[in-house]
């Protein structure tokens, strides 16, 4: 009988039962001395002694400010130490913090702050060309008459008050640094008292899944999902008190605020903060000048940073390991992270917010060929299956959903049981939505999303596998396949192409390079060279997108089907 596609991660390492914030006071003070936070676009050093002494009065003032236990606060801003305070402290007051994308606009802030009923905001002024203050100054005109923390809006009836970062003054808001007002004795004794009485499966945090249709759906954490997600991801890339991260991935995703940020804090490591929203040459001028020894990033930032015209520059030679995630890793863009950037110990991790997020992750001692070629095998206390369409467990090396049964799957879709259900079945099981295969020693492979699967005349093709190859054409910089429609085969391939600067690159080329190498119906039927990708502010490809553009710069039309 074949061996089948479940596999569990047993391990003698046992979980956390902590509450962050209980977690964060004993490693500040194991760690007091070392440095805890880099922010260096903000000139920032803080130890992680200096850090608990923050976190303490930002939380202080939190509860000063009326906010009770399990009220959600939103908040808005790019990476900086203000968001690292707001995420500890949050906790340590019981309070479950709401990560708001930076890229949001208008509608989309109204419904994220009123879907979870948000009755505090921080926020930036603004990022990059985004007024943040004139958007909810739009949305609540009410704010500008208020005074601070008595807000009455109509279009967002829950939110009370709202928190500005930066030194000029808001009309109804408080401003950050006015909070951080030394609490008094007995303030941080009934900041110890609430710590007490807070449990580790208590909601603390809710993520705004990037919805492709509708709306999207706020995955709720608990202190148990993330703490110990950051922990165990940390344990794979062998984190110690001596290392730095440079973290140039965004903190209102788990990739910076659970893998970064709690990886570091439970290993006793440095975050170290490049900018306030990726830079290539800010992230290589951090690892250089900070002696980072792990940098985490998308493939697509690491590709930027290869690619930067100053990157022979910098010396990179204390770097020695850190994740690749977020979206598929090309393999020869790996490659290119270990030989070019001393990262001999780079891993790939897989996982989704919903699951706090990593699921599989490689091992710094995989060898090379593995690390390149799968997400490695099932992370410790973790269980995953890959099922078929009628949910039974398929053999090994045979596609099919992942599903992930663990501590870290989250608690639910805030406020959204219907959506809850869909995603999560009755056996605890969380339905990914992604197609993989687990090979006979427990590694797995992504071979891509169930809606990005390619159905070409009956047979179902995987855009990774034909992107891992096309990957190999020395004018290809960076390459996206995506499923067109077709009148006769239902769907054809189109492969848009970023290629390396000063070459073109023509369809008969691509055609040319792919025959006799891969099946014939692999052979996209379209290539366009695209200067860029749509993505989202994380790095990840919007692939809907790429597919309506591409079916109206070809003229095609959706078949019609039975």
């Amino acid at each position: 009988m074949p061996q089948l596609s479940y596999v569990h991660g047993a391990s003698s390492k046992p979980l956390i039962g902590q509450t962050i914030g209980k977690f964060f006071d004993e490693a500040c003070a194991r760690h007091a001395a070392r440095e805890a936070l880099v922010s260096r676009h903000q000139g920032v050093r803080m130890t992680y002694g200096q850090m608990r002494e923050q976190v303490d009065v930002l939380a202080c003032a939190l509860i000063r400010l009326g906010l009770q236990p399990g009220e959600r606060i939103g908040i808005w801003s790019q990476n900086n130490r203000e968001w690292a305070l707001t995420q500890f402290a949050t906790a340590k007051a019981g309070l479950v913090l709401v990560n708001i994308n930076p890229a949001y606009r208008r509608s989309e802030l109204e419904y994220a702050l009123n879907k979870v009923g948000c009755k505090a905001l921080i926020l930036a002024p603004s990022f990059k060309t985004t007024d943040y203050l004139e958007m909810v100054n739009d949305l609540a005109p009410e704010l500008a008459g208020a005074r601070p923390g008595a807000l009455q809006s109509a279009k967002l009836p829950e939110l009370r008050i709202v928190v500005r970062l930066g030194a000029a003054k808001t009309p109804g808001a408080y401003n950050f640094d006015e909070l951080m007002t030394p609490p008094s004795r007995d303030e941080l004794a009934a900041l110890q008292a609430l710590g007490e009485q807070l449990q580790f499966d208590d909601a603390v945090n809710i993520q705004f899944t990037s919805g492709t249709t509708g709306h999207p759906k706020g995955a709720t954490l608990s202190h148990h999902n993330i703490l110990n997600n950051g922990y165990f991801v940390g344990e794979a890339i062998k984190l110690t008190p001596e290392d730095r991260l440079c973290i140039p991935v965004p903190l209102y995703h788990c990739f910076g605020m659970v893998m970064a940020n709690l990886g570091c804090l439970t290993h006793g490591s440095t975050m170290v903060y490049p900018s306030e929203g990726f830079d290539p040459l800010a992230s290589l001028t951090a690892i250089s000048d900070e002696r980072c020894t792990a940098c985490y990033g998308v493939p697509t930032m690491f590709i930027a940073m290869l690619d930067h015209p100053r990157f022979e520059s910098f010396d990179l030679s204390h770097l020695r390991t850190g994740i690749m995630a977020g979206s598929p890793c090309p393999i020869e863009v790996m490659k290119r992270v270990v030989d070019q950037m001393h990262m001999g110990e780079v891993t790939i991790a897989y996982g989704m917010t919903e699951t706090s997020p990593v699921s599989f992750q490689s091992a710094t001692s995989d060898p090379l060929e593995r690390r390149v070629s799968t997400v490695g095998r099932i992370q410790p206390h973790c269980e995953v299956k890959i099922v078929d369409t009628d949910g039974r467990i398929v053999p090994r090396g045979t596609p099919g959903e992942l599903c992930t049964r663990a501590y870290s799957v989250m608690l639910g879709y805030w406020n959204d049981e219907a959506k809850t259900r869909e995603a999560i079945d009755n056996g605890g099981w969380m339905h990914t939505g992604d197609l993989a295969t687990i090979d006979d020693e427990g590694y797995c492979n992504i071979v891509g999303r169930i809606k990005d699967l390619v159905i070409r005349g009956g047979e179902n093709l995987y855009p990774r596998e034909i992107e891992e190859y096309l990957y190999r054409h020395p004018k290809v910089q960076d390459v996206q396949v995506i499923g067109v429609p077709d009148a006769k085969y239902g769907e054809e391939l189109c492969a848009c192409i970023v290629v390396r600067p000063g070459e073109t690159l023509t369809q008969e080329e691509v055609a040319a390079f792919c025959r006799g190498q891969i099946a014939h119906q692999k052979i996209p039927r379209y290539v366009k060279v695209v200067d860029a990708f749509p993505m989202t502010i994380t790095g990840k490809i919007q692939k809907f997108m790429m597919r309506e553009q591409m079916k109206k710069e070809l003229g095609l039309q959706d078949t019609k089907t039975a």
